[in-house]
């Protein structure tokens, strides 16, 4: 899932659905019950994100294909040139996800030896893999459309044509050690909360720790 993984590394927000991704990787062959299991959460996860951040209530219980509905309404897919129906299809993919993790899940109101045995022989490795890739595409595509329509940073600043992007290496010291910030469901690394907050004291501390690396 590199390409998901490449995505939330732009986007620091979505970076703990890192956790989910390793243990996707980490058991496909070994435990796909696992894999599945994570990636129904990975996708859930994402689109309780984006209905937290719009607005949009949801119930703890909800389907993961409400839940994508939800979502997918949230951002206003239905408004913009891309086709409502391709919501609905991929809000099915995400029912057939989690309707699999019923069936195949080893733990989901106990199983018989034989049935265990069962669940490891219904998904072949094609299927496997097109499952796995179905969860990256519904994931990259919920995440790239949200940060289009509703971006957390601006690209570049007002004062030395700052551009957040590219001090990187800057943003990284502040997050290690100033960690993330959490209002209610949302949580911001603190990064992004001096660039934004006191841009002056961003631009200061920046300058310094460019002065200290040199």
């Amino acid at each position: 899932m590199e390409k998901l993984r490449k995505l939330i590394e732009q986007h620091s927000r979505w970076q703990p659905l890192e956790e989910y991704i390793q243990r996707i990787e980490a058991y496909v062959h070994s435990d796909f019950s696992i894999s599945i299991e994570n990636s129904k959460s990975l996708l859930e996860s994402i689109a309780k994100e984006i209905c937290s951040n719009r607005g949009q209530t949801f119930e703890a219980e909800d389907s993961p294909a409400k839940l994508l509905k939800l979502a997918f309404g949230a951002i206003g897919i239905q408004a913009t040139t891309i086709s409502p129906q391709i919501a609905v299809a991929l809000s099915t993919i995400g029912q057939f996800v989690g309707e699999l993790r019923n069936e195949v899940g080893a733990i989901s109101h106990g199983r018989t030896m034989e049935e265990l045995q069962a669940k490891k022989e219904l998904l072949d490795e094609i299927t496997r893999k097109f499952l796995i890739a179905s969860t990256e595409i519904i994931s990259c595509f919920l995440i790239q459309f949200y940060e289009w329509k509703f971006p957390l940073t601006e690209v570049v600043s007002t004062e030395d044509n700052l551009v957040y992007a590219d001090c990187e290496d800057f943003n990284d010291y502040l997050d290690e050690t100033y960690g993330e910030f959490a209002i209610g469901a949302l949580s911001y690394s603190a990064s992004e909360v001096l660039f934004h907050v006191d841009h002056q004291a961003y631009m200061s501390e920046y300058k310094e720790f460019i002065r200290d690396q040199g």
